[in-house]
């Protein structure tokens, strides 16, 4: 693992909590997974590459490499990836004024930070996003950690990110909950056996999210605050 900028923490000495949620942000707390699709595809046809939005969609929460990899043929040259991604970027800056948090994602944050659990933003997002994210969803008193895509060899499915998520608060993965809106989320906290709650609000079914194996299912940020207690967050802050 690469340290990030991000990653500090704002926990102190002595204030350790030995429990903690990490949290996907581009689609679970920041209603910006279609804004991604849109920005890639974009981005595609800028290079030459007419890619459909829906099979954009159903990667969306990969890390980009891994996703440029996986809609475009292996016949292609390679260098083009690059151009791809510096475009996706660009395009993705623009919208940086209209990101905006789901109904309740504040609300979620500080709920499981005031009842002494630990609360990271496991995100694979550049820095210069995770930024913009942060600012969008006004939530910094609540959030101990947060990781960018300096913190991770490897993007999503593989669990480098919630590894160094869990690293920065100090919590193992027994003791920890991962909330995400992807199968590529569920599949990465599966690794390292973390349940996984899961929001339909990043546009993928109930029946994928659990298929890949979520635990619970929840239409977003407010629906699992207003569940809270009954959800594998509300076992944590049972102690």
């Amino acid at each position: 693992m690469r340290e990030g900028t991000e990653q500090e923490g704002r926990l102190s000495e002595g204030q350790r909590r030995e429990k903690g949620v990490l949290f996907d942000v581009d689609g679970t707390l920041i209603d910006s997974a279609y804004i991604h699709t849109l920005a890639w595809w974009q981005a595609f046809r800028q290079s030459g590459f007419d890619v459909p939005m829906a099979r954009i969609h159903r990667c969306v929460g990969m890390g980009g490499a891994r996703l440029v990899d996986s809609l475009l043929p292996d016949s292609r040259g390679k260098e083009v990836d690059e151009e791809i991604l510096s475009a996706h970027s660009g395009v993705f800056g623009t919208y940086w004024p209209s990101l905006r948090a789901l109904d309740g994602a504040r609300d979620l944050l500080a709920r499981c930070s005031q009842g002494g659990l630990a609360v990271a933003l496991a995100s694979s997002a550049r820095e210069q996003d995770l930024k913009a994210l942060r600012s969008a969803l006004s939530a910094d008193d609540f959030i101990d950690a947060a990781t960018s895509s300096n913190d991770a060899e490897n993007s999503k499915p593989e669990p480098d990110i919630l590894i160094a998520a869990l690293k920065a608060v100090d919590v193992q993965a027994s003791n920890a909950v991962y909330v995400g809106d992807a199968v590529w989320d569920v599949m990465a906290a599966s690794t390292l056996g973390m349940p996984t709650i899961a929001l339909t609000c990043g546009g993928t079914s109930e029946a994928e999210l659990r298929d890949a194996g979520a635990v619970e299912v929840y239409t977003g940020p407010r629906d699992l605050l207003d569940n809270l207690g009954r959800s594998a967050i509300g076992k944590l802050l049972e102690g």
